[in-house]
């Protein structure tokens, strides 16, 4: 099968040198898609252990279509029972980009009425039941390019399962790893958040620390399916689990002024199984020192998107930037939108890198203590 795994934009090389750990393949980046061949184990293995990606997918198909009346034609002759039963659920989602077929739910409506028709044929009947499990289906139009993708994730993977219902978290779990993985940490020095929120860097690299399958506690669409052999997935879970690094001594703690907040961000750090492993406490961030020589901190403070925070935003900034001067080997890798903080910070960062925390174009910001070790070259295998 053709895999195909998606990462947000920024985060590419990441997500790349996390396939290349995990399967020795090297795929290029190509519009936040890394498309290899493989089965269903490397299925299990990227919806399990990928800390950055968005979703893991099989391209079921692609051609051109300038016309609807092509869209409909090159999807018929998918062979989609390969893969959905009879009575499969299928939920159709498009998206089209500088192409002739540019009508959004024109697209997704043609499109079931293709897959549908299709499966009759195969299945010798008029109507489809959907009452089983659930197949989603993404038709990506890019210059008139169709890409049929059959998504085996279900939810995203940010979704680790530790979160629970208690609303968004304003950074997305996948992003928090990029980060931690974009940094020069290691777990033998402490890691640092002071504006933790609700926990996800200090959980996110709590989970990296003692190797734990960031999607371990969570569930995935093509488990359920008939076609897929739920055997291989359990087998790669328990091999997971058995990798894990439990008595690893890790120093990670995360303080903000909000109480509630840490009350959020220790009952998910309990859902993720961490708990015991991550110091959160109520402090401000100008009350933080350490008694070690060396850490790293690691943070996404308030943007201040409204006009009127501005002067709190300013005054905090600096604030920061005096707080990390005053630790003599520390790094700071901090996730903002504000524009001018390395200004507000009071020194220009060694490195700078474009991200996306959700549709808000940011920068992460890296000052460091000394130049760091390569933390971009291609890792051995393993």
């Amino acid at each position: 099968m053709k895999i195909c795994v998606t990462t947000a934009s920024g985060v590419e090389a990441v997500t790349k040198r996390e396939l290349y750990r995990l399967l020795g393949v090297d795929p290029p980046a190509l519009n936040g898609r890394l498309c290899f061949d493989g089965g269903w184990e490397e299925i299990a293995k990227c919806n399990l252990y990928l800390r950055t990606a968005n979703r893991v997918g099989i391209i079921l198909g692609e051609f051109k279509a300038e016309t609807f009346d092509d869209l409909f034609e090159g999807l018929t002759k998918i062979e989609f029972e390969e893969f959905i039963p009879v009575d499969g659920k299928i939920i159709v989602t498009a998206k089209n980009v500088m192409s002739k077929l540019f009508a959004v739910s024109a697209t997704q409506s043609i499109s079931k009425k293709a897959i549908c028709a299709r499966l009759f044929e195969k299945y010798g009947v008029n109507s489809l039941p959907e009452t089983a499990e659930r197949y989603k289906i993404e038709i990506s139009i890019l210059k008139d390019h169709v890409t049929v993708t059959l998504d085996t994730s279900g939810d995203g993977l940010h979704r680790r399962g530790y979160r629970g219902l208690v609303g968004e978290a304003p950074l997305k779990e996948t992003l928090a790893s990029a980060i931690i993985q974009l940094s020069v940490w290691n777990p033998s020095r402490p890691l640092v958040d002071v504006f933790c929120g609700t926990g996800t860097i200090p959980i996110e690299g709590a989970l990296i620390a003692l190797n734990i399958a960031s999607g371990k506690n969570r569930k995935f669409d093509f488990i359920e399916w008939k076609c897929a052999d739920k055997s291989i997935f359990d087998r790669v879970k328990q091999e997971a689990i058995a990798n894990e690094r439990l008595d690893t001594d890790v120093r990670i703690s995360g303080f903000d002024v909000d109480e509630n907040q840490l009350k959020l961000a220790r009952r998910h750090a309990k859902e993720a199984g961490v708990e015991k492993y991550i110091h959160f406490q109520r402090a401000d961030m100008r009350d933080f020192s350490s008694r070690f020589s060396h850490g790293i901190i690691i943070s996404n403070p308030p943007y201040g998107e409204r006009l009127s925070d501005r002067r709190e935003i300013e005054v905090l900034y600096r604030d920061y930037g005096k707080m990390v001067k005053s630790l003599d080997n520390w790094c700071a890798y901090t996730l903002t939108s504000v524009t001018d903080f390395e200004r507000l910070f009071g020194k220009k960062a060694d490195k700078k890198r474009k991200l996306y925390n959700g549709k808000l174009e940011c920068n992460l910001f890296a000052h460091l203590s000394a130049p760091p070790k390569s933390g971009f070259s291609k890792p051995d295998k393993g």
